[in-house]
C-alpha cells in the first residue's frame, strides 16, 4: 500500500469515515473473539520477546508491562535498540539456527520487506488491525506486517539558545552558516528514523543539502534520541528530532520545542511483524493484536506519540492533518536506505 500526503492527512482528521460505524463495532466484536482464544494459547507458552525500535527505553518497557497486566502470565521481554541494530541481531541469529525474538519492531519499513521478501516472516493479521485508521491499514495487503506505531519527524531546537525568530523554518536553513557548529542529527546506519528523514532531504534537494550541511559541522549522534541529549546539554542548538519526546520534554519544563518545517514534517509508518519459527507464536499473535488496540493507541498518545486509531490526540503537537507531510513510499526505501548508508558514510566519514 502505498500512503500519500492526501492520504495520510485524511486518515489523521476523519478517518471515521473510513470505517462505518456497524463495520468497526463488527471488526471489533471479531477482536475480542480472537484475543480469548489467542491468550489460552499464550499463557501455556508464558512469554514472549520484543525487538523494538519503535520508541524511547520508558516507551517501549510501558507498552511491554501493560500487555503483561492485561494478560498475566504472559510476560513480554522488552529488548529495545535501535533500528539498524534490532536489524543486524536479527539477522545474525536467523543465520546461527533461529530467532531469539518473536515480534520485531523497526522503524524502518525496508527491513520487514526485504525479510517477507526471503520468506522470514509469518503470515499473521491481527483482527484488530481492521479497527485502525484506514490510512494506516494493509501496509503489507499480505499481512506479513503492519503498522504499531507513527513518528513524525520535525525541526527542535533549545528554546533557551534560539530566540523566536530566529527558529529555522524549512529544513535547508539547517543548512545555513549561521547554524555552524550548532546542528545536531542521527546516524542513518543506526536509526531508522534518522534513515528515512536522510531519504527524504535527498529526494526533496539532492545529496548536495548534505554537502552543505557537512559545512555545518554537525554533531552526529546514533539514535535520533541522541539529538535531545544534544540539546539537553546545550551542545547544540537545533536538531532534527522525534516529536513525541520532544513535546514530553517541554512539558517537564525543559527549554525544547518543536518546529513543523514549511517543506514537510517526515512521517515514518512503524510496522511489526512475527519472526518465521519464533518460540512463542501464540504470544506474538497476542502481543500484535494488542499492538493494534484502541487501548494501545490510548497509551501511545499518553506518551505523546501519534495515535492509530481515530478521535484519540497526542498531549502535545498540532494534528497532522494541519501540517504538510512527507512520507516515503515503501518500495522505494528497499534500496534507497542502503544507498544513502554508503553516501553518508563518504561524506561524513562516519
Amino acid at each position: 500500500m502505498t500512503i500519500s500526503r492526501r492520504t495520510f492527512g485524511v486518515g489523521s482528521a476523519a478517518t471515521v469515515a473510513g470505517l462505518a460505524l456497524g463495520s468497526r463495532a463488527e471488526a471489533q466484536g471479531l477482536a475480542k473473539e480472537a484475543e480469548a482464544a489467542l491468550y489460552e494459547a499464550a499463557k501455556k507458552e508464558g512469554q514472549l520477546t520484543y525487538y523494538t525500535a519503535h520508541y524511547a527505553i520508558e516507551h517501549a518497557e510501558g507498552f511491554g508491562r501493560a500487555f503483561t497486566a492485561k494478560y498475566p502470565g504472559v510476560k513480554c521481554n522488552v529488548v529495545r535498540t535501535t533500528a539498524q541494530v534490532a536489524y543486524q541481531r536479527l539477522n545474525q541469529e536467523l543465520k546461527a539456527g533461529g530467532p531469539q525474538c518473536d515480534v520485531f519492531a523497526s522503524t524502518d519499513i525496508s527491513h520487514c520487506l526485504e525479510l517477507k521478501s526471503k520468506g522470514l516472516l509469518e503470515r499473521f493479521t491481527p483482527a484488530n488491525a481492521k479497527t485502525m485508521l484506514a490510512s494506516l491499514q494493509d501496509v503489507d495487503p499480505e499481512g506479513y506486517f503492519h503498522t504499531t506505531s507513527i513518528g513524525v519527524v520535525a525541526i527542535t531546537y533549545n528554546s533557551s539558545k534560539v530566540k523566536a525568530g530566529d527558529v529555522p523554518r524549512k529544513w535547508t536553513d539547517l543548512t545555513d552558516p549561521k547554524w555552524k557548529n550548532q546542528v545536531s542529527v542521527g546516524h542513518p546506519a543506526f536509526s531508522g528514523y534518522v534513515g528515512i528523514w536522510v531519504w527524504q532531504m535527498m529526494s526533496l534537494y539532492g545529496w548536495d543539502y548534505f554537502e552543505k550541511l557537512k559545512g555545518n559541522n554537525p554533531q552526529i549522534g546514533r539514535s535520533i534520541q541522541d539529538t535531545l541529549t544534544h540539546l539537553r546539554s546545550g551542545e547544540r542548538s537545533v536538531a532534527s528530532g522525534a516529536v513525541q519526546t520532544e513535546f514530553e520534554s517541554k512539558l517537564k519544563g525543559e527549554p525544547i520545542d518543536v518546529a513543523y518545517p514549511e517543506d514537510g514534517t517526515v512521517i515514518i509508518i512503524a510496522p511489526s511483524a512475527i519472526v518465521k519459527g519464533v518460540k512463542n507464536p501464540n504470544a506474538a499473535k497476542l502481543f500484535l493484536e494488542f499492538m493494534t488496540s484502541r487501548e494501545a493507541s490510548e497509551l501511545s498518545a499518553s506518551y505523546f506519540i501519534e495515535s492509530n486509531h481515530a478521535g484519540i490526540k497526542p498531549k502535545a503537537g498540532k494534528p497532522l492533518s494541519e501540517v504538510k507531510t512527507l512520507v516515503a513510499p515503501a518500495d522505494k526505501l528497499l534500496k534507497g536506505i542502503a544507498d544513502v548508508k554508503e553516501r553518508w558514510r563518504d561524506t561524513f566519514g562516519v
